[in-house]
């Protein structure tokens, strides 16, 4: 982390390899990729911070999509501030940028709270799991 002249903090993505201003959502989303990587050992390159989808005609962002090693996507994270709960609200908005993605896991988090959800698409339902089980999925 490095404070800026005018009293701005930022913090070195090593997803995208700059450096990005620390926001409370942006510390989430560094210590989701620092989890990640440093504990269950994803990769950085199989990562895509604040990736590009088209939905409905609109450009929206995701916070991180990690994809497997055949490049396909496999999780979408969603990062929200540590004050926004965790709500079926946020839920939604992951399920809408899967319309786009067809990934089998989601993990939505505030970094106080962390729901993980298995997406199973041939039964057309959402099943939450454990935080380890989760992880422990990279394929």
């Amino acid at each position: 982390m490095r404070q800026l002249a005018d009293g701005r903090r930022e913090v070195l993505d090593p997803v995208r390899k700059r450096w990005v201003a620390l926001t409370p959502e942006e510390g989430v989303r560094q210590w989701v990729i620092g989890l990640l990587h440093d504990r269950y050992g994803y990769p950085l390159e199989l990562m895509q911070v604040e990736g590009a989808i088209t939905l409905n005609g609109m450009t929206r962002r995701c916070d991180i999509v990690v994809f497997g090693t055949d490049g396909e996507p496999r999780m979408i994270v969603e990062c929200k501030k540590p004050e926004v709960a965790i709500t079926q609200k946020v839920c939604d908005q992951a399920c809408r940028y899967n319309t786009v993605l067809h990934v089998p896991y989601l993990l939505l988090t505030n970094g106080r709270q962390t729901v993980t959800v298995h997406v199973d698409w041939q039964n057309g339902r959402l099943e939450q799991m454990p935080e380890p089980d989760f992880f422990a999925k990279k394929s």
